[in-house]
């Protein structure tokens, strides 16, 4: 018998880190126009590049994102095996199908990317079909399909890119020091201001990136839960995948680290140390929530 959709609750602590994010990114939008200005500007000039940053995060950032990795997209016919299982996943949690990908890769891990969910992709690397068996990589994949069901994924794409551009601020700053030019001091003031504004916004966008980070996987992994039934089979997952990325060259690893906010698990979990600068939640704690699922949803199928 099919398995009832499965129902999410709004989860109100990842909404408001959604928005408090998006209001932060617009104080970055606020300081790279005050950037311009202070660099003397014109209008005209502020609103092509700013429309084209829009327009690039909003249509590039995936494909930005696949070429990264050397992805590829993969029709039914190529990944017949994948897309069924996607397909699958997507009835469950009542989403519209996304296009899959597939990345040439030993580095075991999967990610999802898109500006919403009618455009979303769901990338595999070729590492993680290989080391998974069919259950654990439906429970990964559930994982991602959460991601674009709560639509943290472009909250993501957003979020990291402003981050970039923050810091780019911030390089751009130094390197046209004091925009008065020659001995004249009078831009001085205006230059330490807004190189200390930028410094702040990239440092405030960094840090709640990384908190939104840790938070949406948590939300991820109780949605792969609700839509598979089988919370045990993603802890096996993240135990078999961090295993697996213990024998992956540093190489592989340091050649796809950039997308590490977007993967189920970071490349860096081959470091032994815990560190605050962290953009997911260890392991072990993901692993103990997913047992407490695995307790609740047992004991609801009990009491039925």
């Amino acid at each position: 018998m099919a398995r009832p959709k499965a129902a999410f609750g709004r989860d109100t602590g990842l909404q408001f880190r959604m928005l408090l994010t998006m209001f932060l990114l617009g104080l970055v939008y606020a300081g790279f126009v005050g950037i311009l200005f202070a660099a003397g500007a014109g209008a005209v000039t502020m609103v092509v590049v700013i429309g084209a940053l829009v327009l690039a995060q909003l249509f590039l950032s995936d494909k930005l994102a696949l070429a990264s990795m050397g992805a590829k997209e993969v029709s039914p016919q190529e990944a017949p095996g994948l897309h069924a299982m996607v397909e699958r996943l997507c009835i469950q949690a009542d989403l519209p199908k996304p296009r899959v990908a597939v990345a040439d890769t030993p580095v075991p891990n999967a990610f999802a990317m898109g500006r919403s969910q009618k455009t979303a992709i769901v990338c595999c690397t070729t590492g993680i079909m290989n080391a998974l068996e069919p259950r654990e990589l439906e429970a990964v994949l559930a994982h991602e399909l959460t991601h674009v069901k709560n639509r943290d994924v472009m909250v993501m794409t957003v979020a990291s890119f402003f981050a970039s551009i923050a810091a780019m601020i911030t390089q751009f700053g130094f390197f046209f020091g004091g925009w008065g030019g020659g001995d004249d001091d009078d831009g001085a003031p205006a230059f330490a201001v807004v190189l200390l504004v930028s410094f702040a916004v990239y440092i405030i966008s960094f840090f709640l990136m990384l908190a939104l980070s840790r938070y949406r996987e948590y939300a991820a992994d109780r949605g792969s839960a609700l839509i598979t039934g089988n919370p045990s089979a993603l802890a096996s997952a993240l135990l078999r995948i961090s295993g697996e990325m213990q024998r992956v060259p540093d190489r592989d690893l340091r050649a796809v680290g950039r997308m590490n906010a977007f993967f189920i698990v970071p490349t860096s979990v081959k470091e032994t140390v815990a560190t605050l600068f962290m953009d997911h939640p260890p392991i072990e704690k993901r692993i103990a929530r997913l047992e407490q699922y695995e307790r609740e949803l047992q004991g609801a199928a009990v009491a039925a």
